[in-house]
């Protein structure tokens, strides 16, 4: 078993019994983006991660003071956001913190319900729960604040058969780049300040009714450098899960204090999206100018046969192009899973993604926290930041 399993009572069916779920969570609706030009941003994204065209909202629509890109891939939708004139709160929000998620949207049953549970348990209103509708159907939405300014939005759409939301209209794009393979949102990641994890933490459990099923400290996640902390909630089903991490004292500045510098603020650190081929995903990406972090060095690979001793019977990738690629393994009592991460994806060093393939672990590679966080700190030494 693997450090990350020595440090928790795992398995979520275990913790859960019992529990009663008053926020059941149907999966991952959306997540918002606001940015500084939503256009270029969903050209990118397009282009370079595969994403398809979906739905648009702005002067065309009806909309003044906002245009909107929603952009799909298999079960991941991402709206892009960018404000038409400089007294915006939208605007405000980029000109802090650069482009980043403002709003991350949760699929559900009943958004009234959802609304009213969290809101008398101690969360902080976004907005009331609103009606939208057209001839497709309606929409319910109510939204609450969760770390920094970063938006919790109950979306219930069971009422409505159009394209995304009332006021969009579909996007008709003649360029339509092929998918790479993405599937689904695996997990998003937050960033907090100094001694405002278990703060967050206890929001998580009091307010969402989330359950703490992984934990990290920085015995753990540390390097000759840099340390951080973080703890993984996740709900009744399994389904959502928000690590949260924590800046922990070190030699030098870890990467979680870059981000809280640059992005002024707690916030969304990266966000995990699943493949199901992370050779062939990885490929495409890197060959449409996806830049990736630094390949891990040779003896990682060279110590991946007795690390996964336990699972190379089952193993299916040849480790020689995994390397290639920079992929990291790790592996847990359930099974290994194959991740990379990006850089970041916009000049501030805020933002990235990791491709994740799961091949039975639940975890959240533990045994690779060593080689990616030395390789970040290359990064940061590059920046000047570390």
């Amino acid at each position: 078993m693997s450090n990350e399993l020595k440090s928790v009572e795992y398995g979520l069916e275990k913790i859960f019994e019992g529990a009663q779920d008053f926020l059941p969570i149907l999966g991952t609706d959306y997540v918002e983006f606001y940015v500084g030009n939503a256009k270029q941003a969903a050209h990118y994204y397009k282009t370079a991660f595969g994403f398809q065209s979906e739905a648009y909202s702005g002067l065309e629509t009806g909309v003044r003071d906002r245009a909107s890109y929603v952009i799909k891939q298999d079960k991941i939708r991402i709206v892009l956001t960018t404000a038409l004139n400089s007294d915006s709160p939208i605007g405000e929000h980029v000109k802090k913190h650069g482009d980043g998620v403002k709003v991350v949207a949760l699929w559900v049953e009943d958004a009234v319900s959802a609304y009213e549970e969290t809101t008398k348990r101690g969360a902080k209103s976004f907005s009331e729960p609103t009606v939208t509708s057209d001839e497709n159907g309606e929409v319910i939405q109510a939204g609450i604040i969760a770390y920094g300014e970063t938006v919790f939005l109950f979306t219930e759409r069971k009422n409505y058969n159009g394209l995304f939301l009332p006021g969009y209209v579909k996007w008709e794009s003649d360029y339509q780049p092929a998918p790479v393979g993405l599937k689904f949102i695996d997990h998003m990641v937050g960033n907090v300040g100094w001694d405002q994890m278990n703060v967050w933490v206890k929001w998580f459990e009091d307010v969402l009714g989330f359950v703490n099923f992984l934990s990290f400290d920085d015995k753990q996640i540390t390097t000759e450098y840099s340390a951080l902390m973080s703890k993984v909630m996740a709900n009744g089903n399994g389904r959502i899960k928000f690590p949260i991490n924590e800046p922990a004292e070190g030699k030098k500045k870890s990467q979680i204090e870059e981000y809280l510098d640059f992005y002024e603020g707690e916030g969304v650190q990266h966000i995990a999206v699943a493949t199901d081929d992370i050779l062939k995903t990885v490929a495409d990406m890197k060959a449409r100018g996806v830049e990736f972090l630094s390949i891990p060095p040779q003896s990682y690979y060279d110590a991946i046969p007795e690390r996964l001793k336990d699972h190379m019977d089952k193993f299916k990738e040849d480790i020689n192009e995994l390397q290639k690629l920079g992929i990291m393994i790790d592996a847990d009592e359930e099974g290994y899973l194959l991740q990379i991460f990006t850089k970041p994806v916009e000049d501030r060093p805020t933002l990235f993604f990791e491709v994740i393939q799961r091949m039975g672990a639940r975890g959240f590679g533990a045994g690779n926290f060593k080689a990616l966080f030395e390789s970040i700190e290359r990064e940061q030494e590059k920046r000047g930041t570390l």
